[in-house]
């Protein structure tokens, strides 16, 4: 059975890329296909990427600082693809790798991290946050939008079957696409012994310092709360307007090594976590080092974090608004000895990688004719997706 893999691109190692680099355990001998591959070496090892397979994209000028400008001719870029030769095709898509063309005798299994959110329900965060709320680049905007949306539903039609990385994406598949979707939480990196490091007096927020995290909202939360400290791990083009912002009790960190996020993960009071997210590696990476997490009560978190009794791993605040966080942390602080570190890494470990790689195949499996056939169960069609995983949509 030959096997190709379709990403959408590789330039950073992000969540997206860990979970290709699990795929690939899963089908080591796949054929990798990307728009374009701009990885240094140490990000290629860590996925356990090979030699890529590159589309026209990847000699354009200024593909790896502005790569997005080309968002129009992506459609056209990942169906020039030639897959006519694989068996079974497996795609990782957050904007266009689920577009591949495939035909009627082979499997394409697609994992949708979320359809494109710039394209649908974060439109208008998008234009805002690009400066193209009004005007004619505005204009030019919304109608390249509008055409990605109709390419976007009519190619979710083509793979064989859809697992999607959250209820809370499969919910957003379920109204972009109309189409069922098989939750797979994605695999999370595990330390491999439990917590025992000191609890310390900080509290750590960590991501990358760009405007839809909202750490802004974390630091601007602390300055009003003096008497608690607060860590800020990583880089960004915000680095420099939030530390205008903070008051004495933040700490800046910088980029970390994993090594050091990890021990200032389990060495913090808690981890606080203000952005929505389709599912939040981080915060379930907090919680494999022992540490409760204080989150905005949206997205992925809600499938991750225990907010109840027993093993209670952490809590929610209901509003993006430092009041809101503020009330969170204070009743954090209030019942803080209610939660148990081995109960967060508990929690974690329901989302290790052996778990993910194990789902995965079994999913993909599930879906190959060969196995339906022996099971006397009919090829399944294009609206209905196995709830195998999880039993839900």
């Amino acid at each position: 059975m030959k096997v190709a893999i379709v990403h959408d691109w590789l330039y950073v190692l992000g969540g997206a890329e860990r979970v290709l680099s699990e795929i690939l355990k899963c089908y080591p001998e796949a054929d990798v296909f990307a728009l374009f591959d701009i990885l240094d070496e140490s990000a290629r090892n860590e996925i356990g990427l090979k030699k890529v397979q590159t589309s026209f994209l990847q000699n354009m000028p200024l593909i790896k600082s502005h790569h997005r400008l080309y968002l129009p001719l992506m459609p056209l870029a990942i169906e020039q693809f030639d897959l006519t030769s694989y068996d079974l095709v497996i795609s990782s898509s957050y904007a266009v790798a689920h577009g591949v063309i495939t035909g009627p005798d082979q499997i394409h299994i697609a994992y949708i991290h979320s359809p494109m959110r710039y394209a649908w329900d974060l439109q208008h965060s998008y234009l805002r946050q690009s400066g193209k709320s009004r005007g004619l680049s505005s204009l030019v905007a919304r109608w390249i939008l509008h055409h990605m949306r109709i390419w976007d539903v009519r190619t979710a039609h083509g793979p064989d079957a859809i697992a999607s990385n959250s209820q809370f994406v499969a919910r957003r598949i379920r109204k972009c696409y109309g189409r069922k979707a098989t939750v797979i939480h994605p695999p999370v990196s595990l330390t491999q012994s439990p917590p025992l490091r000191q609890r310390g007096e900080h509290f750590l927020a960590a991501s990358r310092l760009v405007p839809y995290k909202n750490i802004d909202l974390i630091v601007r939360a602390f300055a009003q709360m003096p008497d608690l400290k607060l860590i800020v791990a990583g880089s960004g083009p915000e680095a420099a307007r939030l530390k205008r912002m903070a008051g004495p009790n933040v700490t800046f960190a910088g980029w970390l090594s994993n090594e050091d996020l990890r021990s200032l993960m389990a060495s913090a009071r808690a981890f606080v976590f203000a952005s929505e997210e389709d599912f939040g590696i981080i915060p379930v990476e907090a919680l494999s080092e022992g540490t409760p997490v204080i989150a905005y009560g949206r997205g992925g978190v809600l499938e991750t974090v225990r907010a109840v009794d027993p093993d209670r791993t952490g809590l929610f605040f209901a509003e993006q608004t430092e009041d809101s966080l503020i009330d969170g942390v204070r009743r954090f602080i209030a019942s803080e000895s209610r939660f148990s570190r081995m109960a967060c890494r508990k929690q974690a470990e329901t989302f290790s990688a052996e778990v993910f790689r194990k789902k995965f195949v079994t999913f993909v499996e599930s879906h190959m004719p060969g196995n339906r056939a022996a099971l006397g169960l009919p090829r399944p069609d294009l609206e209905d997706t196995v709830q195998l995983c999880t039993g839900t949509d």
